[in-house]
């Protein structure tokens, strides 16, 4: 009992105290940098050998392994650069309050919930431009996800459990709860929305655990139109989208919808729908790392159809993008399509019609991916753009991610934690308890 109380104060400590430590070397950004992957790896570590004395959560331990490895690959993406101190410190301090919002008891872990959505609030009121003025809505969206949060902890059922279920909507971007995930991962600097892509569906899929079992079958359908609407939606808005970082925000929403759609008709996350959820993230970060890259070497505000001919100017790039591009189409042997097919193999599908709206939204996602990376990689090659291919922290930062998602796509759906098992009919009652 002891360590089971000990391990998630360790766990969250760990990145905490690290973004305390290295305000240390703040005069210096690239040894503050190193000293943010390093506190990352430290965190990914201690993970790995402590997670496993932890309760299994029933969407399984996955995402607690996922989340300091792409706090590291994050890190590492960004060239040392003063401006980017505040988002490297930020993302060692988001990812100890995400680690204590899903490993610590319920009221200490409502109480890392509520740090992490105040500091998202503060991040989201400071980084503001004439170009990119303050989004109300987004802030907006998190201050009603604190609210939820509170009310969740002070109110009884089934007023708790509406409250949850529409915090878990902003988390794990559900329309039309999504705009506070769409402003992160569009205004905030840096690497901040690359590791942020990752860490609100993990907060979202591990508070789904609670809320979703205890779902009336009204507010399941309710949900299940809900999300096939979103996945639609997503996929038109990402067709639309000139700008590259709106574009694979509403590419993952439509994904995210897909999800909601499969753990609504099952009626728990399971392993299956942390791999889904883990490998449509990591394939967010790392399109958004990609990007970044060409962001650091054109300026910020750079047109996606200014930049072209990048297969032959930059090889490197030209490899690894197109390998991610291939991962966020959702083709084998990638995680996507491995978590798609595990949920679409093992949940209860209410309707067929279901089905093939998400089967549309899934082309469509074909669709607007290959056309931003034939767009990068291909054409003329412009005699007033100066071309740098990877630097070797941007190449190790992408080849890893590429790593890890056929990793993802490649293991048993069960590795890190149990398999949902349907309970029998007999028994439905008992297993809503024993699930809450």
């Amino acid at each position: 009992m002891t360590v089971v109380l000990t391990v998630p104060w360790l766990l969250t400590g760990i990145p905490l105290l690290g973004s305390l430590l290295c305000l240390a070397a703040w005069s210096n950004p690239g040894r503050l940098k190193v000293s943010a992957i390093l506190v990352s790896i430290v965190s990914l570590g201690a993970n790995t050998g402590l997670v496993g004395l932890l309760p299994a959560p029933p969407e399984g331990q996955l995402l607690l392994y996922l989340l300091p490895f792409a706090a590291c690959v994050s890190l590492l993406g960004q060239p040392a650069h003063r401006d980017h101190r505040l988002s490297w410190v930020m993302i060692l301090l988001l990812l100890g309050l995400g680690l204590g919002a899903l490993t610590s008891p319920t009221i200490i872990g409502r109480m890392f919930l509520l740090t992490l959505l105040g500091s998202l609030i503060a991040l989201l009121y400071r980084h503001h431009t004439p170009m990119w003025p303050i989004s109300w809505w987004g802030i907006g969206t998190y201050g009603l996800s604190a609210l939820c949060v509170g009310i969740s902890v002070i109110a009884g059922p089934p007023l708790s459990l509406a409250a949850s279920l529409l915090a878990c909507a902003i988390f794990l971007p559900l329309v039309p709860f999504h705009d506070g995930y769409l402003t992160a991962l569009t205004r905030l600097p840096g690497s901040l929305p690359s590791f942020i892509a990752l860490l609100l569906p993990a907060v979202g899929l591990h508070g789904l655990a609670t809320a979703v079992p205890t779902m009336s079958e009204a507010v399941a359908w309710s949900v299940s139109l809900l999300a096939l609407a979103g996945s639609l939606y997503g996929a038109a808005k990402a067709l639309a989208q000139s700008r590259v970082r709106l574009l694979l925000a509403y590419g993952s929403l439509s994904f995210f919808s897909m999800l909601w759609w499969f753990v609504a008709a099952a009626g728990v996350p399971d392993p299956r729908a942390a791999v889904f959820a883990g490998a449509v993230s990591l394939v967010t970060s790392s399109l958004l790392l990609a990007w970044q890259v060409i962001r650091t070497r054109y300026g910020d505000d750079v047109d996606p159809q200014a930049v072209s001919g990048l297969a032959f100017t930059m090889p490197r790039y030209a490899v690894l993008l197109s390998l991610l591009a291939l991962a966020a189409m959702g083709l084998p042997p990638f995680g996507v399509f491995a978590g798609f097919m595990g949920l679409l193999l093992t949940s209860p599908l209410p309707s067929s019609v279901g089905l093939f709206v998400l089967l549309i939204a899934w082309l469509a996602a074909s669709w607007y991916i290959m056309q931003i990376v034939q767009q990068l990689l291909f054409g003329a090659r412009r005699s007033d753009l100066r071309y740098t291919d990877l630097l070797q922290t941007e190449f190790a930062s992408l080849l890893a991610l590429v790593l890890v998602l056929l990793a993802l796509g490649m293991m048993p759906s069960n590795l890190f934690g149990p398999p949902k098992t349907p309970p029998p009919a007999t028994a439905s009652a008992g297993a809503i308890v024993w699930n809450k």
